[in-house]
């Protein structure tokens, strides 16, 4: 969400773009195009209930014209509802309690899904594949995902969603106006990152060169560098499981940290540090090197009308040593998606609804909407409309990206809004991205395990590793702490997530 705030602010980080087919809302009335431009006449319109979400700035409405758009391409009329209250996770639970559910809802997770779909609330999608060839041929076209959202027994509860995540991207930033001043190089290591931003202490001593606002998952942002995780995670190299935070890379992250802590290199209050706080710092030259978002727009387009001069760019990602990855983290995924109720007496026609948006011609939709109305096209390229500026207004107007109305996007259609710096960032960013971890499916006794032993790992390691950078622990102590997070049953927790994975593999 701190994500999903920013870049709706932004010229649309969080976005998506239209594919290589043809006119979105080309399509007449009663007809549904699939891959290939073939067109079918369905006996009758279908009409579905839909439970989804909504925001203060995206509401839902029936008659915004990418349902109705929609509706054109698909033969599908959408009632949806919005529950009321601000928890729409709970909206969910309350619903599927009561029995009475829509034939589509949105979920917030496939975590989610699965145990509601293992609990025989939502219908196996993987049943009705021989009726749905878009979404077929998508999943063979992304074996990641379709990897990623099937349950433990091999079924699939939620159509995965692929594009969005691009707006998550973590990502090494910095001033360049100020690098430039001051004949500052980039470092390409962390011993060079340490004596550019100590040069920065000596330039500006009242500033505090380094700034993120990840709290305790700053640490998850630079453990790649270090060829290591925040958690447990996967070695794809040596083929097992492995808990990073006690391991000798780990810990050269935390010396590190505590460096910068100790010599004024980062706020001493870098674990609550939030929005305008982090905002401060950049606005007023207090910080120069920032770990975030990909937020350059947010910065850059204000700050120039006082300081044309200012300047945020993208940094490649540091090696944390000689040898490591200069990898960032890979978080480029959103895991929410539609899930169809066992209970609707409309699970095919659902089912076949769902498969347009696995087309093309559904990306092209999804992504740039309508043509007149959300985008135009010359010389073979498209642009949306100089109404839309922002995600925002592509969200409320016409309805575009609103839960329901996407699931495979291009991303590269939001970044039309962006600044060259932006869309250079993302050109470039691409191939330091670190392996996409696998989140493999639980059963409901290792998430026992993992609710119980495994909170019990995560709450010793935050609070250890804190003290080791406030330096209110000595280093001299790491091997106490990693004892006691063996102790603790970390040894348990690591075989779940194998014998969770073995699973994973067994049945590819």
């Amino acid at each position: 969400m701190a994500a999903f705030t920013v870049t709706t602010m932004l010229a649309g980080l969080l976005a998506a773009c239209g594919g290589d087919g043809g006119d979105a809302g080309g399509a007449k009335t009663g007809e549904a195009s699939g891959e290939g431009g073939g067109t079918s006449k369905p006996a009758a319109k279908t009409t579905l209930t839909m439970l989804v979400g909504a925001q203060s700035n995206w509401t839902y409405a029936k008659d915004k014209p990418i349902w109705k758009a929609i509706e054109e391409k698909t033969n599908v009329e959408i009632t949806g509802t919005v529950p009321p209250g601000d928890n729409y996770n709970e909206a969910v639970n309350l619903t599927i309690a009561t029995g009475n559910m829509p034939d589509l809802m949105f979920m917030s997770s496939f975590v989610t899904a699965n145990k509601y779909g293992q609990q025989g609330a939502l219908a196996n999608i993987m049943e009705h594949l021989d009726s749905m060839p878009n979404f077929k041929s998508w999943l063979a076209k992304y074996p990641e995902l379709k990897e990623r959202y099937t349950s433990s027994e091999g079924k699939m509860f939620m159509f995965p969603n692929e594009g969005f995540g691009q707006g998550e991207r973590i990502s090494w930033m910095y001033r360049d106006d100020i690098f430039k001043k001051h004949n500052l190089t980039l470092p390409n290591s962390y011993d060079e990152l340490y004596e550019t931003l100590k040069k920065l202490k000596q330039l500006y001593p009242d500033s505090y060169p380094f700034v993120t606002r990840g709290a305790f998952g700053t640490i998850s942002r630079m453990a790649p560098q270090f060829n290591t995780y925040n958690d447990t995670y996967y070695d794809f190299d040596k083929k097992e499981w492995r808990y990073g935070p006690i391991e000798d890379n780990y810990k050269k992250l935390v010396v590190f940290l505590n460096r910068l802590y100790k010599e004024g290199l980062m706020p001493p209050d870098w674990l609550t540090v939030k929005g305008k706080q982090f905002d401060d710092f950049i606005a007023n030259n207090k910080s120069f090197v920032f770990l975030d978002y990909m937020v350059m727009d947010y910065y850059n387009v204000p700050l120039r009308k006082d300081n044309p001069q200012f300047s945020m760019l993208f940094m490649p990602p540091p090696a944390g040593f000689a040898g490591a990855n200069r990898h960032n983290i890979n978080i480029n995924t959103v895991d929410s998606g539609m899930t169809v109720a066992s209970t609707s007496k409309k699970i095919k026609e659902a089912m076949k609804y769902m498969d347009f948006f696995y087309s093309e011609a559904g990306r092209e939709l999804s992504s740039w909407g309508i043509k007149g109305v959300t985008y135009e096209e010359a010389n073979g390229k498209k642009k949306y409309l100089d109404a839309f500026k922002t995600m925002s207004d592509l969200r409320e107007k016409p309805g575009l990206l609103n839960y329901g109305t996407y699931t495979w996007i291009d991303y590269s259609a939001l970044l039309t809004l962006t600044s060259k710096e932006t869309t250079d960032a993302y050109a470039a960013i691409g191939k330091y991205d670190s392996k996409l971890q696998p989140k493999p499916p639980f059963t409901e006794k290792e998430n026992d395990v993992l609710t119980t032993i495994g909170q019990s790992v995560l709450k010793h390691r935050e609070e250890n590793i804190t003290k080791f950078i406030l330096g209110d622990k000595g280093m001299d102590q790491w091997d106490a702490y990693v004892s006691e997070s063996k102790k603790l049953g970390l040894d348990q927790v690591i075989k779940v997530y194998k014998d969770a994975y073995d699973r994973v593999l067994k049945a590819k």
